[in-house]
């Protein structure tokens, strides 16, 4: 029987607990995940492509080791191509995407109709964001840390470490 196989692309800087929540539930719909961390540079990320993927394979290995993970296989793998190229090598089914809200949907809709164009055999599943990770995201998470706000219920600590070790290096 052929795996299923789905993969969950982001720029993940920094990966938070919303991006946690969706790779868990991802993983009930797919034999083998692939959380594909996106190089994005248009979006001027705090963490370099390196520094993202570790971070994400950190927390991946604690839902890992927490059974979490449906027994779905999990792997990180960053990329720099066009998504539709990445998941046809990887043999992906399935693009999996966190919509938080109705905001999102237009983009995330886009995205998906130009991805269906670009292959017929990829479908895109959109997963809804859970009531309290609906408004977390990356960038919220990076700009209430920088002016000294607590995201520790947002990220996990190792996450944390490495936001206020940034802070650190960047400050006079």
């Amino acid at each position: 029987m052929r795996q299923r196989i789905g993969v969950y692309p982001g720029t993940f800087d920094p990966i938070h607990n919303g991006h946690l929540d969706v790779i868990r539930r991802a993983t009930a719909l797919v034999d083998r995940l692939i959380v594909a961390v996106a190089i994005n540079a248009g979006k001027e990320p705090l963490f370099s492509l390196d520094e993202r993927a570790r971070m994400v394979e950190a927390d991946i290995n604690f839902i890992m080791a927490a059974n979490a993970h449906n027994g779905a296989r999990v792997d990180v793998v960053p990329f720099r191509s066009l998504l539709v190229h990445f998941a046809l090598e990887h043999g992906a089914d399935l693009i999996v995407r966190g919509l938080r809200a109705v905001s999102d949907f237009e983009y995330e809709f886009q995205m998906a109709a130009n991805n269906r164009r670009l292959s017929a055999k990829i479908e895109t599943v959109f997963l809804m964001a859970s009531e309290t990770n609906q408004f977390i995201s990356s960038r919220f998470v990076k700009e209430i840390h920088a002016l000294h706000g607590d995201v520790s219920s947002f990220v996990s600590p190792q996450v944390l470490a490495r936001l206020d070790a940034k802070r650190a290096a960047a400050a006079p």
